[in-house]
Protein backbone atom coordinates (compact mmCIF):
# COMPACT_ATOMS: atom_id res chain seq x y z
CA UNK A 1 0.00 0.00 0.00
CA UNK A 2 1.35 3.58 -0.83
CA UNK A 3 2.20 5.56 2.27
CA UNK A 4 0.16 8.57 0.96
CA UNK A 5 -2.91 7.08 -0.67
CA UNK A 6 -6.32 8.68 -0.04
CA UNK A 7 -9.10 6.09 1.03
CA UNK A 8 -11.75 8.87 0.94
CA UNK A 9 -13.06 9.82 -1.74
CA UNK A 10 -16.21 12.46 -1.87
CA UNK A 11 -17.96 13.66 1.51
CA UNK A 12 -21.23 15.39 1.42
CA UNK A 13 -21.77 16.85 4.89
CA UNK A 14 -25.38 18.75 5.89
CA UNK A 15 -24.06 21.76 7.83
CA UNK A 16 -26.51 22.93 10.65
CA UNK A 17 -26.77 26.59 11.29
CA UNK A 18 -29.40 29.08 12.98
CA UNK A 19 -32.93 29.63 11.54
CA UNK A 20 -32.45 32.30 8.86
CA UNK A 21 -34.27 35.49 9.04
CA UNK A 22 -35.24 38.96 6.76
CA UNK A 23 -31.82 41.03 6.62
CA UNK A 24 -29.25 38.38 8.56
CA UNK A 25 -25.87 38.56 7.62
CA UNK A 26 -26.11 35.33 5.66
CA UNK A 27 -22.34 34.87 4.11
CA UNK A 28 -21.48 35.60 8.29
CA UNK A 29 -23.81 32.74 9.05
CA UNK A 30 -22.08 30.85 6.32
CA UNK A 31 -18.71 30.85 6.85
CA UNK A 32 -18.86 30.74 10.74
CA UNK A 33 -21.07 27.25 10.85
CA UNK A 34 -18.90 25.48 8.21
CA UNK A 35 -15.63 26.55 10.23
CA UNK A 36 -17.69 25.43 13.68
CA UNK A 37 -18.35 22.37 11.76
CA UNK A 38 -15.07 21.47 11.00
CA UNK A 39 -14.15 22.09 14.53
CA UNK A 40 -16.41 19.94 15.99
CA UNK A 41 -15.65 17.48 13.89
CA UNK A 42 -12.47 17.42 13.46
CA UNK A 43 -11.54 18.26 9.90
CA UNK A 44 -10.29 20.75 7.60
CA UNK A 45 -11.30 22.96 4.64
CA UNK A 46 -9.51 21.89 1.17
CA UNK A 47 -8.72 24.22 -1.86
CA UNK A 48 -11.85 23.35 -4.31
CA UNK A 49 -13.99 22.13 -1.63
CA UNK A 50 -17.53 23.13 -2.27
CA UNK A 51 -19.50 25.01 0.49
CA UNK A 52 -23.38 25.42 -1.09
CA UNK A 53 -26.09 27.00 0.37
CA UNK A 54 -30.00 26.11 -0.46
CA UNK A 55 -31.68 29.26 -2.25
CA UNK A 56 -35.04 28.80 0.14
CA UNK A 57 -31.86 30.61 2.88
CA UNK A 58 -30.69 33.23 0.64
CA UNK A 59 -34.33 34.36 -0.05
CA UNK A 60 -35.41 34.63 3.41
CA UNK A 61 -32.39 36.57 4.06
CA UNK A 62 -33.43 38.98 1.48
CA UNK A 63 -36.89 39.20 2.62
CA UNK A 64 -37.89 38.11 -0.48
CA UNK A 65 -41.66 37.27 -0.48
CA UNK A 66 -45.13 38.65 -2.29
CA UNK A 67 -48.72 37.82 -1.57
CA UNK A 68 -51.61 37.22 -3.46
CA UNK A 69 -53.08 40.54 -3.58
CA UNK A 70 -49.50 41.49 -4.97
CA UNK A 71 -49.57 38.61 -7.31
CA UNK A 72 -52.84 39.20 -8.53
CA UNK A 73 -52.60 43.20 -8.62
CA UNK A 74 -49.33 42.81 -11.51
CA UNK A 75 -51.55 39.96 -13.31
CA UNK A 76 -54.77 42.41 -13.56
CA UNK A 77 -52.23 44.98 -14.82
CA UNK A 78 -50.49 42.88 -17.54
CA UNK A 79 -53.52 40.80 -18.92
CA UNK A 80 -56.23 43.46 -18.30
CA UNK A 81 -58.00 41.38 -15.80
CA UNK A 82 -60.74 39.64 -17.99
CA UNK A 83 -60.72 35.72 -19.32
CA UNK A 84 -57.11 34.62 -18.89
CA UNK A 85 -55.92 31.01 -20.11
CA UNK A 86 -53.70 29.69 -17.56
CA UNK A 87 -51.75 26.14 -19.16
CA UNK A 88 -49.14 23.77 -18.46
CA UNK A 89 -48.81 24.19 -14.52
CA UNK A 90 -47.72 21.41 -12.83
CA UNK A 91 -49.87 19.93 -10.31
CA UNK A 92 -48.34 21.24 -6.62
CA UNK A 93 -49.71 22.64 -3.46
CA UNK A 94 -46.23 23.94 -2.73
CA UNK A 95 -45.50 25.28 -5.94
CA UNK A 96 -48.54 26.58 -7.65
CA UNK A 97 -51.92 26.84 -5.61
CA UNK A 98 -50.55 30.19 -4.05
CA UNK A 99 -49.97 31.27 -7.94
CA UNK A 100 -52.79 30.06 -8.91
CA UNK A 101 -54.67 31.88 -6.27
CA UNK A 102 -53.11 35.81 -7.08
CA UNK A 103 -53.89 35.08 -11.03
CA UNK A 104 -57.65 33.80 -10.31
CA UNK A 105 -57.98 37.25 -8.37
CA UNK A 106 -56.93 39.05 -10.83
CA UNK A 107 -59.24 38.21 -13.56
CA UNK A 108 -63.24 37.61 -14.45
CA UNK A 109 -62.26 34.10 -15.29
CA UNK A 110 -59.60 31.73 -15.88
CA UNK A 111 -59.93 28.78 -18.23
CA UNK A 112 -56.80 26.25 -17.02
CA UNK A 113 -55.63 23.99 -19.34
CA UNK A 114 -53.59 20.74 -18.00
CA UNK A 115 -51.52 19.18 -19.75
CA UNK A 116 -52.50 15.06 -19.60
CA UNK A 117 -51.53 11.96 -18.74
CA UNK A 118 -48.96 13.94 -16.47
CA UNK A 119 -47.36 17.33 -15.83
CA UNK A 120 -44.41 19.23 -16.86
CA UNK A 121 -42.77 17.51 -14.56
CA UNK A 122 -44.55 14.12 -13.99
CA UNK A 123 -46.85 14.43 -11.56
CA UNK A 124 -49.56 12.12 -12.95
CA UNK A 125 -53.21 13.02 -13.35
CA UNK A 126 -54.46 9.73 -14.78
CA UNK A 127 -52.38 6.91 -15.65
CA UNK A 128 -51.11 6.10 -18.72
CA UNK A 129 -52.79 2.25 -18.93
CA UNK A 130 -55.97 4.67 -18.35
CA UNK A 131 -54.89 6.39 -21.15
CA UNK A 132 -54.24 3.65 -23.49
CA UNK A 133 -57.34 1.83 -22.42
CA UNK A 134 -59.85 4.89 -22.94
CA UNK A 135 -58.81 5.16 -26.49
CA UNK A 136 -57.61 8.86 -25.89
CA UNK A 137 -54.91 10.35 -28.08
CA UNK A 138 -53.20 12.76 -26.03
CA UNK A 139 -51.36 14.23 -28.81
CA UNK A 140 -54.72 15.73 -30.05
CA UNK A 141 -57.54 14.95 -28.59
CA UNK A 142 -59.20 17.86 -26.23
CA UNK A 143 -61.34 17.02 -22.74
CA UNK A 144 -63.38 19.02 -21.22
CA UNK A 145 -63.60 18.43 -17.32
CA UNK A 146 -67.17 16.22 -18.34
CA UNK A 147 -65.06 14.31 -20.74
CA UNK A 148 -62.12 13.69 -17.76
CA UNK A 149 -64.77 12.73 -15.17
CA UNK A 150 -66.76 10.36 -17.43
CA UNK A 151 -63.41 8.70 -18.53
CA UNK A 152 -60.98 8.56 -15.36
CA UNK A 153 -63.65 9.54 -12.69
CA UNK A 154 -60.92 10.90 -9.65
CA UNK A 155 -58.10 10.31 -9.14
CA UNK A 156 -55.69 11.17 -6.17
CA UNK A 157 -52.14 12.23 -6.49
CA UNK A 158 -50.00 8.94 -5.58
CA UNK A 159 -47.95 10.82 -2.57
CA UNK A 160 -50.17 14.05 -1.74
CA UNK A 161 -54.00 11.90 -1.80
CA UNK A 162 -55.61 15.22 -3.74
CA UNK A 163 -57.41 15.34 -6.38
CA UNK A 164 -55.62 18.45 -8.40
CA UNK A 165 -58.78 18.75 -10.70
CA UNK A 166 -61.15 19.57 -8.37
CA UNK A 167 -58.38 21.68 -6.00
CA UNK A 168 -57.49 23.94 -8.33
CA UNK A 169 -60.94 24.65 -9.90
CA UNK A 170 -62.06 25.47 -6.25
CA UNK A 171 -59.05 27.80 -5.75
CA UNK A 172 -60.20 29.63 -8.82
CA UNK A 173 -63.60 29.91 -7.81
CA UNK A 174 -62.34 30.67 -3.76
CA UNK A 175 -60.97 33.75 -4.94
CA UNK A 176 -63.48 35.32 -7.07
CA UNK A 177 -63.10 34.33 -10.71
CA UNK A 178 -65.33 31.63 -13.21
CA UNK A 179 -63.54 28.74 -14.19
CA UNK A 180 -63.12 26.45 -16.29
CA UNK A 181 -60.89 23.65 -16.78
CA UNK A 182 -59.71 22.01 -19.97
CA UNK A 183 -57.13 19.18 -20.59
CA UNK A 184 -54.77 19.40 -23.96
CA UNK A 185 -51.46 19.04 -24.84
CA UNK A 186 -51.39 21.56 -27.87
CA UNK A 187 -50.33 24.98 -26.70
CA UNK A 188 -51.93 26.78 -29.26
CA UNK A 189 -55.60 24.72 -27.98
CA UNK A 190 -56.32 27.71 -25.21
CA UNK A 191 -56.96 30.24 -28.61
CA UNK A 192 -60.42 28.59 -29.19
CA UNK A 193 -61.03 30.24 -25.29
CA UNK A 194 -59.11 33.22 -25.06
CA UNK A 195 -55.91 35.05 -26.88
CA UNK A 196 -54.71 36.00 -23.65
CA UNK A 197 -52.38 33.51 -21.81
CA UNK A 198 -50.26 32.97 -19.21
CA UNK A 199 -48.32 29.74 -20.00
CA UNK A 200 -46.90 27.76 -16.45
CA UNK A 201 -44.39 25.84 -17.95
CA UNK A 202 -41.17 25.97 -16.49
CA UNK A 203 -38.06 24.79 -19.14
CA UNK A 204 -40.25 24.86 -22.16
CA UNK A 205 -41.37 27.82 -21.12
CA UNK A 206 -39.83 29.84 -24.28
CA UNK A 207 -40.80 27.44 -27.19
CA UNK A 208 -44.62 27.65 -25.97
CA UNK A 209 -44.54 31.61 -26.01
CA UNK A 210 -42.87 31.57 -29.45
CA UNK A 211 -46.06 29.03 -30.47
CA UNK A 212 -48.57 31.02 -29.09
CA UNK A 213 -47.25 34.19 -30.63
CA UNK A 214 -46.95 32.44 -33.79
CA UNK A 215 -50.69 31.64 -33.19
CA UNK A 216 -52.03 35.09 -33.18
CA UNK A 217 -52.26 35.44 -28.94
CA UNK A 218 -52.92 38.83 -28.34
CA UNK A 219 -51.08 38.66 -24.54
CA UNK A 220 -48.88 36.12 -23.48
CA UNK A 221 -47.07 35.93 -20.32
CA UNK A 222 -44.91 33.06 -18.51
CA UNK A 223 -44.48 33.08 -14.60
CA UNK A 224 -41.22 34.36 -15.27
CA UNK A 225 -42.46 38.07 -16.48
CA UNK A 226 -45.44 38.25 -13.57
CA UNK A 227 -43.50 39.94 -10.43
CA UNK A 228 -40.27 40.67 -12.01
CA UNK A 229 -40.42 43.96 -10.13
CA UNK A 230 -41.66 45.19 -7.03
CA UNK A 231 -45.60 45.78 -6.40
CA UNK A 232 -46.75 48.29 -3.92
CA UNK A 233 -43.20 46.88 -1.55
CA UNK A 234 -43.42 42.98 -2.50
CA UNK A 235 -40.51 41.22 -3.50
CA UNK A 236 -39.52 39.99 -6.81
CA UNK A 237 -37.13 38.59 -9.27
CA UNK A 238 -36.24 40.29 -12.03
CA UNK A 239 -34.88 36.35 -14.25
CA UNK A 240 -37.66 34.25 -12.87
CA UNK A 241 -40.69 36.36 -11.75
CA UNK A 242 -42.98 33.74 -9.72
CA UNK A 243 -40.86 30.99 -11.47
CA UNK A 244 -38.77 29.10 -8.48
CA UNK A 245 -41.23 30.16 -6.00
CA UNK A 246 -42.80 28.35 -2.70
CA UNK A 247 -45.50 28.36 -0.54
CA UNK A 248 -44.64 30.49 2.57
CA UNK A 249 -48.36 30.93 4.03
CA UNK A 250 -51.86 30.39 2.70
CA UNK A 251 -51.51 34.02 1.14
CA UNK A 252 -48.14 34.73 0.10
CA UNK A 253 -44.78 32.97 -1.56
CA UNK A 254 -41.24 32.94 -1.00
CA UNK A 255 -39.44 33.88 -4.33
CA UNK A 256 -36.49 32.68 -5.63
CA UNK A 257 -33.47 34.61 -4.76
CA UNK A 258 -32.10 37.75 -7.02
CA UNK A 259 -28.66 38.82 -7.57
CA UNK A 260 -27.28 35.97 -5.68
CA UNK A 261 -23.58 36.50 -7.32
CA UNK A 262 -22.25 39.01 -4.47
CA UNK A 263 -22.84 36.39 -1.96
CA UNK A 264 -21.31 33.48 -3.44
CA UNK A 265 -18.09 35.61 -4.32
CA UNK A 266 -18.16 37.28 -0.25
CA UNK A 267 -18.50 33.49 0.96
CA UNK A 268 -15.50 32.81 -0.96
CA UNK A 269 -13.77 35.61 0.48
CA UNK A 270 -14.21 35.22 3.79
CA UNK A 271 -13.11 31.40 3.57
CA UNK A 272 -10.63 32.12 2.10
CA UNK A 273 -8.94 35.08 4.37
CA UNK A 274 -9.48 32.88 7.37
CA UNK A 275 -8.50 29.29 6.32
CA UNK A 276 -5.80 30.09 3.29
CA UNK A 277 -7.94 27.71 1.03
CA UNK A 278 -9.60 28.67 -1.97
CA UNK A 279 -13.33 27.14 -1.74
CA UNK A 280 -15.98 27.01 -4.50
CA UNK A 281 -19.39 28.19 -3.33
CA UNK A 282 -23.00 28.01 -5.27
CA UNK A 283 -26.56 28.44 -4.26
CA UNK A 284 -28.37 25.62 -4.78
CA UNK A 285 -32.26 24.85 -5.27
CA UNK A 286 -34.15 21.62 -7.08
CA UNK A 287 -32.01 18.68 -7.99
CA UNK A 288 -31.92 17.30 -11.55
CA UNK A 289 -33.20 13.99 -10.81
CA UNK A 290 -35.64 11.47 -11.62
CA UNK A 291 -37.61 9.36 -8.89
CA UNK A 292 -38.82 6.09 -10.73
CA UNK A 293 -41.58 4.96 -8.84
CA UNK A 294 -43.66 8.12 -8.93
CA UNK A 295 -41.94 9.48 -12.13
CA UNK A 296 -41.54 12.99 -10.75
CA UNK A 297 -38.68 14.38 -12.22
CA UNK A 298 -37.55 16.76 -8.93
CA UNK A 299 -36.84 20.36 -10.91
CA UNK A 300 -39.56 22.50 -10.39
CA UNK A 301 -36.82 25.39 -9.99
CA UNK A 302 -36.32 26.96 -13.30
CA UNK A 303 -32.56 26.52 -12.91
CA UNK A 304 -30.42 24.45 -10.42
CA UNK A 305 -27.99 26.89 -9.62
CA UNK A 306 -29.42 30.46 -9.91
CA UNK A 307 -25.16 31.52 -8.51
CA UNK A 308 -21.58 30.21 -8.18
CA UNK A 309 -18.07 31.00 -8.36
CA UNK A 310 -16.18 30.16 -11.92
CA UNK A 311 -14.48 27.40 -10.63
CA UNK A 312 -17.97 25.46 -10.71
CA UNK A 313 -18.21 26.36 -14.87
CA UNK A 314 -18.46 23.03 -17.20
CA UNK A 315 -18.68 19.58 -17.21
CA UNK A 316 -16.79 16.75 -15.87
CA UNK A 317 -13.37 15.42 -17.66
CA UNK A 318 -13.20 12.33 -16.48
CA UNK A 319 -11.75 8.74 -17.99
CA UNK A 320 -13.81 5.76 -16.89
CA UNK A 321 -12.03 3.91 -15.00
CA UNK A 322 -14.31 0.24 -15.77
CA UNK A 323 -13.49 0.93 -19.63
CA UNK A 324 -9.67 1.56 -19.36
CA UNK A 325 -9.26 -1.86 -17.09
CA UNK A 326 -11.49 -3.75 -19.63
CA UNK A 327 -9.71 -2.78 -22.87
CA UNK A 328 -7.04 -1.18 -22.86
CA UNK A 329 -5.42 -2.43 -19.31
CA UNK A 330 -7.37 -5.72 -19.94
CA UNK A 331 -4.47 -7.95 -19.14
CA UNK A 332 -3.06 -5.92 -16.18
CA UNK A 333 -3.40 -6.40 -12.48
CA UNK A 334 -2.85 -5.20 -8.62
CA UNK A 335 0.14 -2.40 -8.96
CA UNK A 336 1.03 -2.64 -12.60
CA UNK A 337 -2.85 -2.21 -13.71
CA UNK A 338 -3.08 0.74 -10.86
CA UNK A 339 0.10 2.61 -12.10
CA UNK A 340 -1.07 2.39 -15.78
CA UNK A 341 -4.77 3.48 -15.22
CA UNK A 342 -2.39 6.44 -12.89
CA UNK A 343 -0.66 7.35 -15.77
CA UNK A 344 -3.79 7.91 -18.22
CA UNK A 345 -5.67 10.16 -15.39
CA UNK A 346 -1.99 12.22 -15.28
CA UNK A 347 -1.60 12.30 -19.22
CA UNK A 348 -5.48 12.79 -19.58
CA UNK A 349 -6.51 15.95 -22.20
CA UNK A 350 -7.79 18.71 -21.15
CA UNK A 351 -10.91 17.98 -23.52
CA UNK A 352 -12.52 13.70 -23.20
CA UNK A 353 -15.35 14.97 -25.39
CA UNK A 354 -15.43 12.22 -28.14
CA UNK A 355 -13.19 9.92 -26.49
CA UNK A 356 -14.44 6.24 -25.97
CA UNK A 357 -12.73 6.05 -22.54
CA UNK A 358 -14.62 9.03 -21.19
CA UNK A 359 -18.21 7.11 -22.23
CA UNK A 360 -20.49 6.65 -19.92
CA UNK A 361 -19.52 9.22 -17.48
CA UNK A 362 -21.92 11.75 -16.72
CA UNK A 363 -22.39 14.72 -19.01
CA UNK A 364 -23.74 17.17 -17.49
CA UNK A 365 -22.78 20.91 -15.88
CA UNK A 366 -20.93 20.36 -12.53
CA UNK A 367 -23.55 22.94 -11.01
CA UNK A 368 -26.57 20.23 -11.78
CA UNK A 369 -24.25 17.36 -10.51
CA UNK A 370 -23.41 18.87 -7.28
CA UNK A 371 -26.58 20.60 -6.60
CA UNK A 372 -28.37 17.45 -7.31
CA UNK A 373 -26.21 15.49 -4.26
CA UNK A 374 -26.66 19.27 -2.34
CA UNK A 375 -30.13 18.74 -2.84
CA UNK A 376 -30.28 15.25 -1.56
CA UNK A 377 -27.94 15.59 0.98
CA UNK A 378 -29.86 18.56 2.54
CA UNK A 379 -33.33 17.10 2.13
CA UNK A 380 -36.80 19.49 1.96
CA UNK A 381 -37.84 18.67 5.81
CA UNK A 382 -36.34 19.14 8.71
CA UNK A 383 -33.00 18.08 8.70
CA UNK A 384 -32.17 21.32 9.65
CA UNK A 385 -28.84 21.47 7.56
CA UNK A 386 -29.63 24.54 4.42
CA UNK A 387 -25.67 24.70 3.86
CA UNK A 388 -23.78 21.84 2.31
CA UNK A 389 -19.73 21.11 2.37
CA UNK A 390 -18.73 18.82 -0.55
CA UNK A 391 -15.36 17.53 -0.21
CA UNK A 392 -13.01 15.46 -2.48
CA UNK A 393 -15.59 16.07 -5.69
CA UNK A 394 -12.90 17.30 -8.07
CA UNK A 395 -10.46 14.37 -6.51
CA UNK A 396 -9.53 11.24 -8.91
CA UNK A 397 -7.93 7.95 -8.87
CA UNK A 398 -3.92 9.94 -8.21
CA UNK A 399 -4.96 12.65 -5.84
CA UNK A 400 -3.07 11.58 -2.92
Amino acid sequence: MRNHERKVGTVSRGIRCPIIREGDDLSEIVVNSVLEAAESEGFSLRDRDVVAVTESAVARAQGNYATVSAISADVKAKTGGGTVGVIFPILSRNRFAICLKGIAAGCRKVVLMLSYPSDEVGNCLVSIDKIDESGVNPYSDVLTIGDYRRLFGFNPHEFTGGDYVQYYEDLIRENGAEAEIIFANKAKTILDYTDTVITCDIHTRKRTKRILYNAGARIVLGLDDILTSPVNGSGYNPSYGLLGSNKATEDSIKLFPRNCDPLVDDIRKRLLDITGKCVEVMVYGDGAFKDPRGQIWELADPVVSPAYTEGLNGTPNELKLKYLADNEFARLSGEELRDAISASIRSKNSDLKGNMASEGTTPRQLTDLIGSLCDLTSGSGDKGTPIVLIQGYFDNYTTE
